[in-house]
């Protein structure tokens, strides 16, 4: 049964952003995409199918598609944005620039850190929104392509206010697509940007052929170090033990889906950067959300190894084997510091 009709915005028809177009269908009685690359959009609407990100995946008949970004804007009563992290800023300045006095709030369903400033996006959210427009962010272990093919998937929708948490998030609830809320959003966010990181991390690791030993290694450190970094931040870590943090993890940190991992995996096989960008074909947030964060420890003087390393091959300053050899010879530590 679809639930009262609304005027549901979806920016962005990347795999992400058409899966959610997909799963929200089911839901509701229209869904409304938007894409920058307005040919492709019309290629998607008239296949049912989106080729390049999701091939094989139907389109439902109730997906349509708005050419023009500032209309759907100005009709919309929620927006989702679903377009890469560098594009944030820019997004909320034109939605709150025009848009109608319906709209409710917004979703973004990006996960990252701004380029440049090194901001987590509910602060650019909050530097260029209104104050009485809600926002939310949509996290945890959600793969595109199973989430359009509609196989079981549970995340976490946070936000300051937690009534619009939990009216976000019962926009998204399905029996097949569970959402569990959270007032924690910089915990949510530190963990989304965080696990792109260590899933290159980890596919340097098993590019390598260092074992699974050594990626349940990396890992758990990789979690050890996130908390650390949330401390200084002031997130509550306990949200880090949720689908936001170990959840999208291990789901990213394990899974060929995942294009960091597989940046990672390239790195560690011994190609370039520019290589395995070019073989995905995809935006890698994890090399730009590995560069921001490396600053962050920098300004903060936090210890963050693994990000220093990942950050150190993705710069070219040292190959993959060097990297992992530096984080082995490490000193001994206490496993809690």
């Amino acid at each position: 049964m679809t639930q009262p009709s609304q005027v549901i915005g979806v920016l962005g028809a990347g795999a992400w952003g058409s899966a959610l177009a997909i799963h929200l269908a089911r839901l509701h009685d229209e869904i409304t995409l938007w894409a920058r690359d307005s040919a492709h959009l019309q290629q998607c609407i008239s296949s049912r199918e989106n080729q390049r990100y999701l091939e094989g995946i139907h389109w439902p008949d109730n997906i349509k598609a708005q050419a023009d970004l500032i209309a759907l804007i100005q009709a919309a009563d929620i927006l989702i944005v679903a377009t890469p992290s560098a594009c944030i800023r820019d997004m909320m300045q034109t939605i709150s620039k025009h848009r109608g006095s319906q709209l409710l709030g917004i979703i973004w369903a990006c996960k990252g850190l701004e380029q440049g400033t090194g901001k987590f996006l509910h602060e650019v959210a909050s530097e260029e929104c209104p104050d009485d427009l809600n926002h939310a962010i949509l996290s945890g272990p959600s793969f595109a392509r199973e989430v359009g093919l509609g196989l079981p998937t549970a995340v976490t929708m946070a936000a300051s206010d937690s009534e619009f948490a939990h009216a976000a998030a019962q926009l998204f609830h399905h029996p097949l697509f569970r959402c569990y809320t959270s007032e924690d959003v910089i915990a949510v966010e530190i963990g989304g940007a965080y696990k792109n990181v260590l899933a290159i991390a980890a596919g340097i690791i098993d590019g390598l052929g260092l074992g699974a030993n050594a990626r349940a290694a990396l890992i758990t450190r990789g979690i050890a170090e996130m908390t650390r970094l949330g401390r200084h931040l002031n997130a509550n870590t306990e949200t880090f033990s949720g689908l936001s943090g170990i959840g999208d993890i291990v789901l990213t940190c394990t899974e060929n889906l995942s294009r960091n991992r597989r940046f990672g995996l390239g790195l560690g096989q011994g190609q370039s950067v520019e290589q395995v960008e070019k073989q995905i074909g995809q935006v890698i947030e994890g090399k730009f959300a590995a560069h921001e964060i490396f600053h962050l420890s920098q300004k903060h003087t936090i210890e963050l190894p693994i990000c220093e390393q990942v950050h150190a091959v993705l710069c070219g300053r040292k190959d993959s084997r060097q990297a992992v050899e530096e984080l082995l010879a490490r000193a001994i530590k206490h496993e809690s510091d």
